[in-house]
């Protein structure tokens, strides 16, 4: 069976782009079959290249980042999300693997349920990170979507939140803690194989 999972941030620039592509990475190390998709972004983005580029990716960049826009899109309703699953569906065929980086420009919470994938935060380490956390958190709850856990990702120095007293409130799994643009311990990545 497939591993899906969906990578979502607390905010913009936590590191959604780092985690993916370094767990993509370990996991094609390892010897599975990793595919990777970033349903919505602009044009300007090079995350999907990059996510394509960890994984040794060959796929059309039309299949990886199906919806691409020069700027974001007027509604969040033109997005067509069956052809996003279609294009899912074709990158999960071919991997054991498939790791999904979040967009603003669409609802994670569609995307993860539309494609039944196990959501990975990523909880940048900023002032009012709590309750964006708590608050992405409870969007899941809500939707009934399986959370993986969420990794602490130290983006602006010097850290805002006491780790100990996250894990107090944040009722998920913790996966461990990065640097930004920082590579990600072997613990995170063997919790998430």
């Amino acid at each position: 069976m497939t591993r899906r999972f969906l990578i979502t941030g607390t905010g913009a620039r936590v590191g959604k782009t780092t985690v993916g592509c370094a767990l993509g990475f370990a996991m094609r190390a390892r010897g599975l079959r990793v595919g990777v998709m970033k349903p919505v972004d602009t044009l300007e983005s090079q995350d999907a290249q990059a996510l394509a580029l960890a994984v040794g990716s060959i796929l059309p960049m039309e299949l990886i980042c199906p919806c691409r826009y020069n700027s974001t899109p007027a509604t969040k309703d033109s997005i067509d999300l069956a052809h996003i699953a279609r294009c899912f569906n074709q990158i999960a065929a071919q991997n054991e693997v498939v790791l999904v980086e979040s967009a603003d420009m669409v609802d994670f919470a569609d995307v993860a349920a539309r494609l039944a994938l196990e959501v990975i935060l990523v909880v940048g380490n900023r002032s009012g990170c709590v309750d964006a956390t708590r608050l992405t958190l409870d969007r899941c709850e809500r939707r009934a979507l399986k959370v993986a856990g969420y990794i602490l990702c130290d983006c602006d120095p010097p850290p805002a939140v006491d780790e100990q007293l996250l894990h107090q409130i944040v009722k998920a799994p913790y996966l461990g803690r990065m640097r930004h643009r920082e590579p990600l311990a072997r613990t995170i990545v063997e919790k998430l194989i």
